[in-house]
């Protein structure tokens, strides 16, 4: 062997070593980049509902400063504040109506093009947050975690179109992954409940679509709760839940919370999937049909009747009610989980953006509270009224993991997580007597249809005018 040759042979290791290292760094660099910009969609997501959370707190705060000087006005503004935000949502962002999450699931359903980027289209649900903050300071029946999630769910598509256009791939982050991350990351967020948004999007977003639940998106996910956490510290949305499981009896109120829960909960889903056009008597169809602002307008002066009936606690998301039951307060009106469940529906119907979220957790919380007034002083009130928002949520969404997750990080109730998922589960039985199909799916079908039609119609011109022969 020549002295080059040994030379070289004695090179080739380092040489080989050496390559083997730029590659590996090569692929660590590609995935922290890849990581960076995952994050970079969460924390705007995490933003956003800090945001939106503070926005709508001012508006919920402003909307009980005009209503306990003169909750008569309730009569004069709700009406026409309905009938405008409607008008606005049909003019600018028709996509932005209702909750938010039947768009997304609507949205995941569909295959990556314009009809699916209707629904998740950044330009239209960006107005679902003042949409929701002058719906909220009017007295609408209405939460921010729906519009959280499809505002999230735009964003993060949006953040990966824009940086595909500039040429960075996101692996792994197709458009059904970026939408999923980003709405159950808005979830997350606004609740301030981690675990809870990724419960939803397993257990919710993944029901009935085809979604590769990739590690980067449950870091997506948790990423965004966790930056909301770090802001704003570990407070559950409720406070912190001072009971514990009742030492007699336990199985049957847990049983007798449910039930009732499931019953109400699967009529209150019935309303909102059917709507108004489809609950009310079939001669009326057309007209409701016809005349959706006349329509926001009545749902306005039926919410504004609730709401003198129960000195106003019915509008907004009734959260102080809630607490104040939560801690053993008792502060709502005697008829507070009916009124709630009335307004909630007439909001709904009403067509302006809006969550059911938070509204159906206060619902179950006066539902709770009128099962401790039938039962007696000898039952702890607040397992009641725990149980019942958690089992009236899982019957309206028919989701009994979510509901209770939810419920557990937003009431800091973990001993109660047993019973809270057993209520859950039960009241999801019963609902579905009364709504076979999910509320959220039901809805989904109607966006998705009209995605569809909107996509044709639009493509339709230009497919004509191309296949005309010149002249």
């Amino acid at each position: 062997m020549t002295p080059p040759d040994a030379f070289r042979r004695i090179l080739a290791a380092p040489r080989r070593w050496a390559h083997r290292k730029v590659r590996q760094i090569n692929r660590l660099s590609r995935k922290s980049v890849q990581m960076g910009l995952l994050l970079g969609g969460a924390g705007l997501v995490a933003l956003m509902s800090l945001g939106f959370a503070y926005l709508a707190d001012k508006a919920l705060e402003w909307n009980r400063a005009w209503v306990s000087h003169s909750g008569w006005l309730a009569l004069l503004v709700l009406p026409p504040a309905l009938a405008v935000l409607r008008w606005l949502t049909l003019r600018y962002a028709p996509n932005a109506s209702g909750s938010g999450i039947p768009q997304v699931i609507g949205a995941l359903s569909l295959p990556p093009g314009a009809s699916q980027n209707s629904l998740v289209s950044l330009g239209q649900t960006l107005w679902k947050i003042p949409l929701a903050f002058f719906g909220m300071l009017a007295g609408a029946s209405i939460g921010r975690e729906g519009p959280s999630v499809q505002v999230g769910a735009a964003l993060m598509l949006a953040w990966g179109d824009f940086w595909k256009r500039r040429g960075v791939q996101l692996r792994g982050f197709h458009a059904n992954e970026l939408i999923a991350a980003g709405a159950a990351g808005g979830l997350a967020a606004a609740f301030n409940a981690p675990l809870a948004g990724v419960i939803f999007a397993i257990e919710e977003l993944g029901r009935g679509t085809v979604l590769r639940w990739q590690r980067l998106v449950l870091i997506g996910v948790l990423a965004s709760g966790f930056l909301v956490v770090a802001v704003v510290g570990n407070n559950p949305y409720f406070g912190v839940f001072g009971g514990a499981p009742l030492a007699h009896g336990m199985v049957m109120w847990v049983a007798i919370c449910a039930a009732l829960n499931g019953a109400l909960g699967g009529i209150f889903a019935r309303l909102l999937g059917k709507g108004a056009a489809g609950s009310a008597p079939r001669s009326w169809r057309a007209w409701i049909r016809a005349h959706p602002i006349w329509l926001a307008f009545i749902m306005g002066l039926l919410l504004a009747a609730i709401g003198l009936s129960t000195a106003g606690s019915v509008y907004g998301t009734g959260y102080g009610v809630a607490a104040d039951l939560l801690s053993g307060r008792d502060t709502a009106p005697a008829s507070f989980g009916l009124a709630k469940l009335a307004a909630t529906v007439a909001s709904y119907w009403a067509g302006i953006p809006g969550g059911i979220f938070t509204p159906a957790l206060t619902t179950g919380a006066g539902i709770g509270h009128h099962i401790w007034q039938l039962a007696g002083e000898g039952v702890d009130h607040r397992v009641l009224v725990l149980v019942s928002m958690a089992a009236f949520l899982a019957a309206a969404t028919q989701a009994p993991l979510t509901a209770s997750v939810v419920v557990m990080e937003m009431t800091g109730s973990q001993p109660m997580l047993f019973w809270l998922l057993v209520a859950s589960l039960l009241a999801s039985v019963v609902s579905r007597q009364f709504c076979p199909q999910p509320f959220y799916h039901l809805a989904a079908g109607r966006f998705r249809r009209q995605a569809i039609v909107d996509a044709a119609r639009a493509a339709r011109p230009a497919g004509g005018a191309s296949a005309a022969p010149p002249r």
